[in-house]
């Protein structure tokens, strides 16, 4: 790519980023809902840890397929496509894409309900030293697996949008996977087992929730309609599948199938070393990793899906300095809006999850188990967010294969440091969330050189410099966190729901304001977007009352 001056209509909406996050941060509070309702159900049992590994099957083909390579591939190529050949050579690609992949995804869901004895095991095999723990996942799977071929679907959908600079819709279409899911989920489970599953073991309550996924999968593909007939595309079967942009598609997704999962092959392989550790640890780790997820999902997935359109623009048209400066600043936008989430987490991990989760059958030992995860896996929580920006970059450059490799890496460093700290050095499930943690860290780390090292230079000096200064913030807000908890939270055992809510509400909201207020101080530029940004909805709010008047 040669050197031209950066095009400033060019460059990433932070206004898009926003309405993205708080999309994003609407689906992940109600999923973050729908985990408290299964913790309050089923705890952390045996029949919970059936349900999360029976869902892993098809949540980690959604990864492969849909939400990671599918859509990073269609939107590279379909915004090329848009730039170059214009919106109705861009249709008839789509149409050609959105037909081979309902023919391709409903063969996978009917092999994977074929083949789920194999799948299960692959993923859980220490689930046969319990009593009919497998057989209950094994149900579960086969019920659970149309799952990804309506959120591959939805994934298309949201990638023509996305290239089409429509954002608030397909980010707000998860949110309508969580109502479904807990709705329809919650209602046929009363309807199959009052009880919920207290009077038996692998009781009907389970088949409702996993029917509930279904009926959760549906609504987020259609939720999306009325926008894409709004952008002008009018679904119309295509099987002319020998084509330039298809098969363009295609070898993006074959490196990425492999580099966009790799979170959660590590999660799949954290779950089968965790089903050999007895009745909890699955739940245990699947808990924490969810509300982990919560900040990755509102600040990384949202900067990454506005990023990458903006970067494959420039890409297409070889500008390589307006390349690198987007792609830069979305990852200290990043890592601003992560890094005060990880400290959080670190610090208030116990209290955190004892609000969210104990009640019911969730116990002490569940909280602190399950603190214990979130502290060690929010290790990684800054990584995980940098590489939604930054991973899908490499598509947008042609250098597809490099992802892929680093992620072959990350699988094998995962495998060995679980034997390590897991059996060797006696950890249990912390070894788990620990080792996912450093890979995140060691995967975003290699991503970065090998990026810097292809455009040359991407701002390094002026990441160091806003690290150091977030890092001098989030020692404030970490005092902060402290003094909370040696002083307001000591009593929390003993301490009223309301009170334990007011408190460390308190704590979290005196932290952020600190944490900003330092930020600020230290003139981080990119707060001053964020700021522009409260500053006009504000604004907009005010004026609302006298325009009503």
């Amino acid at each position: 790519m040669s050197e031209k001056p950066a095009a400033p209509a060019n460059k990433i909406s932070t206004r898009s980023a926003g309405l993205v996050s708080l999309a994003v941060m609407s689906s992940r509070l109600l999923g973050l809902v729908r985990e408290q309702v299964f913790a309050a159900l089923f705890g952390a049992s045996a029949q919970m840890d059936a349900f999360i590994a029976a869902f892993r099957a098809p949540n980690l083909l959604r990864d492969l397929f849909a939400e990671g390579a599918l859509s990073t591939a269609f939107i590279t190529t379909f915004s090329e496509k848009i730039t170059k050949e214009g919106d109705d050579a861009a249709w008839r690609l789509a149409n050609k894409v959105a037909t081979l992949a309902a023919v391709f995804m409903s063969l996978v869901t009917l092999l994977g309900i074929w083949g789920a004895p194999v799948i299960t095991h692959l993923m859980a095999s220490g689930f046969d030293a319990v009593p009919g723990k497998m057989e209950l996942t094994v149900h579960l799977t086969r019920i659970m697996f149309p799952f990804i071929a309506l959120v591959s679907l939805a994934a298309l959908v949201m990638g023509m949008l996305n290239a089409k600079n429509v954002f608030g819709m397909p980010a707000l279409s998860s949110t309508f996977f969580n109502i479904g899911s807990i709705l329809g989920g919650v209602g046929l489970a009363w309807y199959l087992d009052p009880h919920f599953g207290t009077r038996q073991y692998g009781s009907g309550s389970l088949v409702g929730m996993a029917i509930g996924v279904l009926v959760g999968g549906l609504l987020q593909l259609t939720v999306q309609f009325p926008s894409l007939r709004r952008v002008g595309f009018h679904f119309r079967p295509d099987f002319a599948w020998r084509d330039p942009g298809v098969r363009r598609i295609l070898l993006l997704m074959g490196p990425a199938v492999i580099a966009a999962s790799a979170v959660q092959v590590n999660v799949m392989v954290n779950g089968n070393f965790a089903s050999h550790l007895g009745n909890g640890p699955v739940s245990w780790l699947g808990y924490a990793f969810r509300l982990m997820q919560l900040p990755i999902g509102i600040f990384g997935v949202a900067i990454g899906t506005v990023t990458l359109p903006v970067v494959s623009r420039s890409a297409a048209a070889g500008n390589t300095a307006e390349f690198r400066s987007i792609l830069a600043k979305g990852m200290r936008l990043a890592f601003l809006l992560t890094i005060p989430s990880t400290i959080g987490l670190v610090m208030l991990a116990r209290p955190i999850i004892g609000l969210i989760y104990e009640r019911r059958t969730f116990t002490a030992a569940d909280t602190a188990h399950t603190a214990e995860a979130l502290q060690l896996y929010a290790i990684g929580l800054c990584a995980y967010a940098g590489i939604k920006v930054l991973a899908p970059a490499f598509y947008a450059i042609g250098k597809r294969n490099t992802p892929m490799m680093v992620s072959f890496l990350s699988i094998a460093v995962n495998y060995g440091l679980n034997e390590l700290f897991t059996f060797h050095l006696g950890w249990a499930h912390r070894g788990l969330a620990f080792s996912t943690g450093l890979v995140a860290l060691t995967n975003f780390a290699l991503l970065y050189l090998l990026m810097r090292k292809q455009v040359q230079r991407l701002e390094t000096t002026h990441m160091i410099s806003t690290l150091a200064k977030l890092a001098f913030a989030g020692g404030v807000l970490a005092l902060i966190c402290w003094g909370g908890q040696h002083w307001l939270l000591a009593g929390w055992v003993h301490q009223a729901f309301l009170v334990r809510v007011v408190l460390l509400m308190a704590i979290i909201a005196v932290a952020a304001v600190a944490f900003f207020g330092v930020a600020l101080m230290l003139r981080i530029e990119e707060l001053d977007d964020v700021a522009a940004i409260a500053r006009r909805k504000l604004g907009r709010f005010a004026k609302r009352p006298a325009a009503a008047s």
